[in-house]
C-alpha cells in the first residue's frame, strides 16, 4: 500500500508531469476582450503551437479589473504548464505601480515563457474628424482645450501612458477616457464618441482600410507594412516620439524549468511558421523570438522602467 501510494504522488508531482508534457489541452488566458492586441497575439500562436505541440491551444478571454481577473486565474492555476497568461506590458509593469493589494507581483508569482509580439502604436482619430494629418489633428486639439478626448484600454496602459505623453508633447490639454479593452475604446472611437486613441494597429488596420477610421502616423523608427501610406511620427513632424508594447506567455510561478523551455522553444519554432509571420505582418506587429532568460530579464525591466514612469507623470486610478 505504501509503495502503491508513492508511486501516485510521484505520478502526480510537476517534476515527473514534465516528462511527458504537455498531456492535456493549454488554455491562454487573455485579459482583454476578443479584438485587441492582447487577442490578436494570443490567437497569431495559437493554431500552429496547437500543431507543434500536439494538443489543442485553448484562448480563453477574461476581461474586467484592468486585466487582474486573468491574471489572477493564472497565478491561482496548477504550475504545469498547461495554464498560461498571454501578459501585456502595460499591465505587467503598471498595475503594480497603479494599484495596491492587487493579489499579484510580477516577479514573484508568474514565470516567464517567452515572447509573442512586439506592436508599435499608431495615432488614430475619428473618422469624422476635419482633419487628415498629425499636424492638422494637433493644431485642432490645441485650439480645443480640454475637449478633446483619447481612449485607453484602462488606467496605466501603454494606450493611457502615451495617450498623456503624446498630449503633453503637443501642448495641448485633452481628457482620458479608459475603456476595459481595445475592442471597446476602438467602437467608440469610429464612432465619434472619442477623438483619438493611441494604440496597437493590429486591432485597427481593417477599420483604416475600410475606411472607418483616421491613421494619422505610426508612432516608430519604421513604417508597417499593413499601412504603407501611414507615415511614422518622425515623417509627420514629432521626431522621438515612439510608442510601443510587448505581448507575452507567462505561467504561474513555479512551473517546472523544463515545461518552461519546451514552451519556449515550440514559441521561438512558431515565429519561424511563414503563415504565422505573414499574419504578424498583416497585423503590423514585429515578431522577436526570446528565450525565456531574455524574457524574464525583459519583464523585469518593465516593471521597473514603466513603474517610474507612472510615478513621474504621477498617473493615477482617478
Amino acid at each position: 500500500m505504501k509503495r502503491r501510494a508513492l508511486l501516485a504522488a510521484l505520478a502526480a508531482s510537476p517534476a515527473l508531469a514534465q516528462g511527458s508534457f504537455p498531456n492535456r489541452p493549454i488554455t491562454v488566458l487573455v485579459p482583454n476582450p476578443p479584438g485587441g492586441g492582447t487577442d490578436f497575439a494570443a490567437r497569431l500562436f495559437q493554431d500552429t503551437l496547437s500543431r507543434l505541440l500536439g494538443v489543442q491551444v485553448v484562448v480563453d478571454n477574461r476581461p474586467g479589473g484592468n486585466g487582474n481577473i486573468a491574471i489572477l486565474a493564472t497565478v491561482r492555476a496548477a504550475p504545469d504548464g498547461h495554464t498560461l497568461l498571454m501578459q501585456y506590458s502595460g499591465y505587467h509593469g503598471g498595475n503594480p505601480a497603479l494599484m495596491h493589494d492587487i493579489g499579484w507581483d510580477p516577479l514573484r508569482d508568474l514565470a516567464a515563457v517567452g515572447m509573442a509580439d512586439m506592436a508599435p502604436h499608431g495615432i488614430f482619430v475619428a473618422p469624422d474628424l476635419p482633419v487628415t494629418t498629425l499636424a492638422e489633428f494637433i493644431a485642432y486639439a490645441k485650439a480645443r482645450p480640454g475637449q478633446v478626448n483619447y481612449a485607453s484600454s484602462g488606467h496605466g496602459s501603454i494606450q493611457h501612458i502615451g495617450g498623456a505623453r503624446f498630449a503633453q508633447a503637443i501642448g495641448a490639454e485633452m481628457v482620458h477616457v479608459p475603456y476595459r479593452g481595445a475592442a471597446p475604446a476602438l467602437q467608440d472611437v469610429v464612432a465619434g464618441r472619442v477623438q483619438l486613441f493611441v494604440t496597437t494597429p493590429s486591432s485597427a488596420i481593417s477599420l483604416v482600410q475600410g475606411g472607418r477610421l483616421k491613421a494619422l502616423a505610426i508612432a516608430s523608427q519604421n513604417r508597417i507594412t499593413a499601412l504603407p501610406q501611414v507615415p511614422t511620427t518622425a515623417e509627420a513632424g514629432m521626431p522621438g516620439f515612439t510608442v510601443d508594447a510587448w505581448f507575452a506567455f507567462f505561467a504561474p510561478a513555479g512551473t517546472p524549468a523544463p515545461v518552461l523551455e519546451r514552451l519556449n522553444a515550440a514559441m521561438r519554432q512558431a515565429a519561424r511558421d511563414p503563415d504565422v509571420q505573414r499574419r504578424a505582418e498583416q497585423g503590423g506587429v514585429l515578431l522577436q523570438p526570446l528565450t525565456v532568460a531574455e524574457m524574464d530579464a525583459l519583464g523585469r525591466r518593465e516593471v521597473k522602467e514603466l513603474g517610474e514612469t507612472i510615478r513621474t507623470a504621477r498617473i493615477t486610478l482617478e
